[in-house]
């Protein structure tokens, strides 16, 4: 079966500003918008990539707010905090972010994410993410144990202890019940830690009252503002060496609103608008652009979404594989014919 990622054609089916970009293309070409947009707009990397690396994070303000919040919550030696944010709206990247900066502040921190862990697992990989001596490691103790002694090394050096956990509603029961070991336990060996959840609004239900009751800041992640998309666009273009002004601000408030501020989905559109704008040939996305591309974006999820009902017909009435039969180039494509 044919990667989907890529765009596969013939020369005489090739759209002809894609060509234009490209004179030297054979016969057959392989040629993905990520490739096609460094080409045209002279990028180093791509700026949209989706990644949860620091270089990527854009601090707007929910983004600054929440992490203000957090600083607060170490300071005041506050034990748990819950953060709140609709799938896409970068939870994951903030909570990354968030143990580098409390890091910063002096204490140790470990992020562990929480999703898809089998029963058991968590403890051991919270320790691995621990930076603990090999003789530590090695003793003969229970892991619960193992994180207890930690803690309580930290606390007697009056070193906070930051433990960051993403996706608490995805985890499984024990981990549960660990979490909320951790936030309500009263021994003096618990004193200097400092406990951050993250969980999608929907999820907020599975998150047992005893662990959300006990948050002394509930922390909410927002979409973002118009003026932080259009930073957000200009930080991740300046990064690969672009132009800042590629997204004029129109195309920025167009954007904003078709992607309702969410991160993720202004990633997505933001990478589309800029691969159309390059096969169209122009200098700057225009506002047309953005809208013809968050068009495209909408049909392919409407398209994903059928699918997803069709999943268990996966063949033909002939028998004959409908993925191979019928290859799949929807949103880039498109956007040229």
């Amino acid at each position: 079966m044919k990667n989907r990622s890529l765009i596969e054609c013939s020369a005489d089916r090739l759209p002809i500003s894609l060509g234009k970009l490209r004179p030297d293309v054979g016969h057959r070409c392989r040629y993905t918008p990520a490739i096609m947009s460094r080409d045209h707009w002279k990028f180093t990397g791509t700026p949209f990539d989706g990644g949860l690396e620091p270089a990527t994070f854009h601090a707007g303000g929910p983004q600054e707010e929440a992490l203000a919040r957090m600083e607060w919550l170490l300071e005041e030696r506050q034990r748990f905090a819950m953060v709140t944010a609709a799938e896409g709206c970068g939870k994951s990247h903030l909570a990354a972010i968030a143990v580098r900066r409390l890091g910063g502040l002096g204490a140790e921190t470990a992020l562990l994410s929480l999703r898809g862990l089998a029963a058991g697992d968590w403890i051991e990989l919270l320790l691995e993410r621990l930076p603990l001596d090999p003789l530590s490691r090695a003793e003969p103790l229970r892991p619960w144990q193992k994180l207890e002694n930690r803690l309580r090394e930290n606390t007697l050096m009056e070193r906070p202890t930051v433990l960051v956990f993403d996706d608490i509603d995805e985890a499984p029961a024990d981990a549960i019940d660990g979490i909320a070991r951790l936030v309500g336990a009263a021994e003096p060996r618990f004193a200097r830690t400092v406990v951050v959840a993250t969980a999608t609004p929907d999820g907020l239900s599975r998150v047992p009252a005893s662990i959300r009751q006990r948050a002394s800041l509930r922390i909410e992640l927002a979409a973002w503002s118009e003026d932080d998309v259009a930073g957000f666009l200009e930080q991740a273009i300046a990064r690969v060496g672009g132009d800042p002004e590629i997204f004029p601000a129109e195309a920025a408030a167009t954007l904003a609103r078709f992607a309702g501020g969410v991160p993720r989905t202004v990633s997505h559109l933001a990478q589309l608008a800029l691969a159309a704008a390059a096969g169209d040939g122009l200098d700057r996305v225009d506002a047309a652009t953005v809208e013809r591309a968050w068009r495209e974006l909408s049909m392919a999820a409407a398209g994903e979404s059928r699918e997803a009902v069709l999943q268990d017909d996966d063949m033909t009435p002939s028998g004959v594989d409908r993925e191979s039969s019928q290859p799949r180039v929807r949103v880039v494509r498109r956007l040229w014919g």
